[in-house]
């Protein structure tokens, strides 16, 4: 099965109503989340989305109410080694994320760098730094998405392709 219509499928189940997230944000943090495994899929790869689609819909609605984790989740590491694990690993996911952003057409890289900034700009910001009208960062923002989207499937493989054991 393709990953992208049981993606879809799943992120619409995980969005609870009245959440205040979309289904088509779950879609886009898995996808990044596979490009953080280095593209390559899990033996179980449907099972892996519906995962990591849970815990995607279960941080973004933690986000939204400002919700933290509670202590000791995540793991049996000392809680210090646990942070410079974690630390080190978002450094390493930042830095592959960032090559293939540098990668897509035209404006995309600047637009998706911008969008992903610790500074959370907002539209009007961004615009004024690219230059270009606050209207039209929506429609550039879909295509830039669009574009990573089909970045990081070229780098998966699809399930169909090792084959089935009778």
């Amino acid at each position: 099965m393709p990953l992208g219509p049981l993606l879809a499928a799943e992120a619409a189940a995980a969005v609870p109503d009245g959440a205040g997230i979309e289904a088509a944000d779950l879609e886009q943090a898995v996808w990044l989340r596979l490009l953080e495994r280095g593209g390559t899929l899990p033996a179980d790869p449907e099972r892996w989305v519906r995962a990591v689609v849970r815990a995607e819909a279960h941080a973004a609605v933690r986000a939204l109410h400002g919700r933290l984790p509670r202590d000791g989740a995540g793991g049996g590491a000392e809680p210090a080694a646990r942070d410079v694990l974690e630390t080190v690993l978002a450094a390493e996911r930042r830095r592959r994320l960032a090559a293939v952003v540098r990668t897509l057409p035209g404006r995309c890289p600047q637009l998706v760098a911008a969008l992903m900034s610790g500074a959370d700009p907002t539209y009007r910001e961004i615009s004024r730094e690219l230059g270009i009208s606050q209207g039209s960062l929506g429609p550039l923002r879909s295509r830039c998405l669009g574009c990573l989207r089909a970045v990081l499937k070229s780098r998966v493989e699809s399930p169909a392709v090792r084959g089935k054991a009778r």
